[in-house]
């Protein structure tokens, strides 16, 4: 019998996991063919979060969870759920039921029949979002598609089933600035897309603000592209070859007129708007340089606090064999 591991990030879902669990126990149950597994990762809840799951990890067998030592963000619980679990495919679910939960059983049946290694979902529509939010997605959609080598699909979610060949491939990328919706179009593999209309959240409120889709969508774009960094070298040129031509403007103008004192707002205008220049692609560089800085430190992309039994033995194994020598992927495998 194949198993579905079900990796759901949660961040002060106390009031969505019960009703979470109650539509997801409605499709598993549907699924008699298949077994299931619900790992649940806890990226540092400061309400009952963790207390829903270690009952819901008693009662059920089904379910599992991780729990970090403090608020890693999502990209960090995505890929501990995926590194943990132990089935032959692996789905990334939101516990707010804006993805669809009976999506899964056509997902499951496109990945055993049609021959593809990963269906995802993405929002033929986005009614209910705010219109600058929506404004802004696409936009950036399109920025990035036109700057990098991948392609992200509009309106597409993390909600995906993906093969166990797939999930793998996205591990070995264990880098530590994660940008999931750009790792999944870059490791390939053949995808297979169901649109649906947009669905709002169940209970509570959503965690994404519009600062944090920012800087969400700036790891996207220096993780995938370099286009900015030839954006300031292109600028760079340009304000040379415009420096260029008025020294020889100023010269002729000199030769001619004369050197009339004149001019100096229009100056101190240049001097502040070629230093802002320079300022913006120091930052360009700076991000980048940042990106790199962090990579270089080699810190993990998360810290286990609890966990339950099964992940417990998990990383017993790994550490007793880290110790020995063997290297932590290779361990991550093991011991699943």
């Amino acid at each position: 019998m194949k198993k579905i591991s079900i990796i759901i990030p949660c961040l002060n879902e106390e009031e969505a996991l019960p009703v979470y669990y109650e539509k997801m126990s409605a499709v598993m149950d549907g699924m008699a063919d298949v077994e299931f597994e619900l790992l649940f990762v806890d990226d540092g809840s400061t309400d009952g979060t963790l207390r829903i799951m270690r009952k819901m990890s008693e009662q059920d067998e089904r379910c599992r969870f991780l729990s970090f030592s403090r608020n890693f963000g999502k990209e960090a619980a995505i890929y501990a759920g995926l590194k943990y679990a132990s089935g032959d495919f692996a789905a990334v679910m939101d516990v707010d039921l804006q993805d669809p939960p009976e999506l899964l059983p056509e997902m499951y049946r496109i990945v055993t029949e049609d021959g593809y290694e990963c269906v995802a979902a993405k929002r033929s529509t986005r009614a209910g979002e705010p219109r600058i939010r929506s404004f802004l997605s696409e936009k950036f959609y399109d920025f990035i598609n036109r700057i990098s080598r991948i392609r992200l699909v509009s309106g597409a979610r993390d909600y995906r089933l993906m093969s166990r060949k797939m999930v793998n491939a996205v591990l070995e990328m264990s880098e530590y600035n994660r940008f999931s919706k750009g790792i999944f179009e870059w490791v390939g593999f053949e995808t297979k897309w169901l649109e649906y209309e947009n669905v709002e959240r169940s209970v509570g409120e959503t965690k994404w603000s519009v600062r944090k889709l920012f800087w969400y969508s700036m790891e996207g774009i220096t993780g995938f592209s370099v286009a900015p960094l030839s954006l300031a070298s292109v600028m760079g040129m340009v304000f040379c070859g415009l420096s260029f031509f008025m020294i020889l403007f100023i010269i002729v103008r000199t030769l001619v007129w004369g050197d009339p004192v004149s001019g100096w707002p229009s100056l101190v205008c240049i001097i502040f708007l070629v230093s802002g220049i320079q300022l913006f692609c120091t930052g360009i560089v700076g991000q980048y340089l940042s990106k790199t800085y962090l990579e270089t430190k080699h810190r993990p992309v998360f810290i286990l606090k609890e966990s339950s039994r099964e992940e417990k033995n998990v990383i017993l194994l790994q550490d007793s064999r880290e110790k020995q020598g063997v290297s932590g992927r290779f361990l991550g495998t093991c011991g699943q």
